[in-house]
């Protein structure tokens, strides 16, 4: 009897503990410059780790900035104007369509997750123009008929899931050997692979090579416009959203993250 008391209150002072803990968790509004930056640096070579397989070594400035899109982002948590909290509950019902698709395509689920948070926030985007970028993964029209799709097609997220998917895979065999290939495989998305290929060899050296997409942000003033205007803050984006969208509670929003739905 005295045993099964003792168990009894063991259980009970370990589930405290883990309330406690829980309870104790430091949001992300309430940390210093400092602690989210660390924060930061730690979950995005996390996501990086589930999408590679491989340890992400980003550089103190790329990380800085992740970490500035991540403070974008948690801005707009509960705003009155542009709240993020209807981008998650979107992420949350596109998410099993998603997931599934890229699991068949064998590329990482985290990639097609958060992909279409940056491209069009899930929304499934129907443009008036017909060579505008068409529904949630914002995918062109010509590029769309690669791969056997119609801009109806695009429409439908399993389908333009599945697009993207095949889009992803070819840029991730193009950057094959080198050891951020998702990262430059997600900018390719935006810039397009022969681009980012280009581009790289402007910028790559021995001493950078082991973040590529480091040095492609440290030094974008050797690249165009259009990198330094749009395609220079997109990865960063990216794993801005997976670390919200993985890290709900941190930021204060009630939810299990997206990849778990």
């Amino acid at each position: 009897m005295k045993f099964i008391i003792s168990i009894a209150i063991s259980a009970f002072l370990t589930a405290s503990v883990i309330e406690v803990r829980a309870q104790s968790v430091q949001l992300y509004k309430d940390m210093s410059r400092a602690e989210r930056l660390a924060f930061v640096d730690q979950q995005a070579r996390r996501i990086g780790r589930e999408m590679s397989g491989n340890e992400y070594e980003f550089t103190k400035d790329f990380a800085d900035e992740i970490r500035k899109a991540v403070t974008q982002y948690a801005d707009r948590i509960g705003a009155e104007k542009s709240n993020l909290l209807p981008v998650l509950q979107r992420g949350q019902e596109n998410a099993p369509v998603i997931i599934r698709a890229f699991k068949l395509r064998n590329v990482a689920p985290l990639i097609g997750l958060y992909l279409p948070w940056v491209e069009s926030e899930y929304q499934n985007i129907q443009p008036a123009d017909s060579k505008s970028a068409v529904g949630v993964f914002q995918m062109l029209p010509d590029t769309g008929l690669r791969f056997g799709m119609t801009p109806q097609d695009l429409l439908d997220v399993s389908k333009s899931a599945d697009a993207a998917a095949l889009y992803i895979s070819g840029s991730l065999e193009t950057f094959k050997d080198d050891q951020m290939k998702e990262a430059l495989a997600l900018l390719a998305y935006n810039r397009g692979a022969f681009k980012t290929a280009r581009e790289l060899k402007v910028v790559l050296n021995e001493q950078k090579s082991r973040c590529s997409i480091c040095a492609l942000t440290a030094d974008r003033s050797k690249l165009d416009e259009t990198f330094n205007y749009e395609s220079v803050f997109y990865v960063p984006r990216f794993f801005a959203a997976a670390i919200i969208g993985e890290n709900p509670k941190i930021f204060g929003i009630q939810m299990s993250p997206l990849s778990s739905q």
